[in-house]
């Protein structure tokens, strides 16, 4: 579903990406793995057109989407959750919810009933500010909020940061339970390892702002890919 090919991209005169490849697959978890600073939030930003390349191609689908804008590629079904989840405190989880809605014809303009059966506390805390949710909580939050749009790809940037364990558990299966419907490529950036290796149907590492290990979670050597992303 998605190709990326030998995509660079550079902030003014600093080189973050260097010739990266990548594809991402209906109905598989494709897992960016690398340390701070090594270049797999900038990947995701090439992705979802949040940043420009300096030259390669993006392909969504079969169409070339190199040169559109963030939000002609959320309208062809490209969803992120960003780093740091990026909700809107003073906001209501209602209407942080109705901030989807934006890219729906008017009558789909309604949270579908899936999303609180993923995150039933939410289904609760309606009325609540996003601001007073807890950091597990504004998570899912930020993930059912992409899941409104009804995405074809869904691009998470370390959802497991800052949030307790008992959460990171609870998404990891609903990553997993999306990837078991079978119509949706996940491409999700982690550091936390444990947690993306059990995930991942494909795993690439990066450092230094290329790919520099790659393949099926079943081909690769645990110990080889930790060897790449420990500090």
């Amino acid at each position: 579903m998605l190709r990326v090919d030998d995509v660079h991209l550079y902030y003014g005169a600093a080189v973050a990406l260097r010739g990266v490849s990548l594809q991402a697959r209906q109905g598989e978890v494709t897992c960016v793995l690398g340390r701070n600073g090594v270049g797999k939030t900038s990947l995701l930003r090439s992705i979802t057109g949040m940043h420009a390349t300096r030259s390669g191609k993006i392909e969504w689908e079969g169409e070339d989407i190199t040169a559109l804008p963030a939000y002609e590629r959320a309208r062809r079904g490209i969803a992120t959750v960003p780093q740091g989840r990026d909700i809107f405190p003073l906001l209501s989880v209602r209407e942080n919810l109705a901030t989807g809605f934006g890219l729906l014809p008017r009558n789909k303009r309604k949270v579908p009933d899936a999303v609180f059966d993923l995150f039933p506390v939410l289904a609760k805390m309606l009325d609540r500010q996003g601001g007073d949710l807890s950091g597990g909580q504004q998570q899912q939050l930020a993930i059912a909020r992409a899941l409104v749009t009804r995405p074809r790809l869904l691009v998470l940037d370390e959802p497991t940061e800052g949030i307790q364990p008992s959460i990171i558990k609870d998404i990891g299966t609903i990553i997993s339970l999306l990837r078991s419907q079978g119509d949706m490529a996940i491409v999700l950036v982690e550091q936390y390892f444990d947690f993306a290796f059990a995930l991942a149907d494909y795993v690439a590492v990066m450092d230094k702002g290329k790919i520099v290990l790659s393949g099926r979670t079943e081909e690769l050597v645990a110990d080889q890919v930790r060897s790449h992303i420990a500090i």
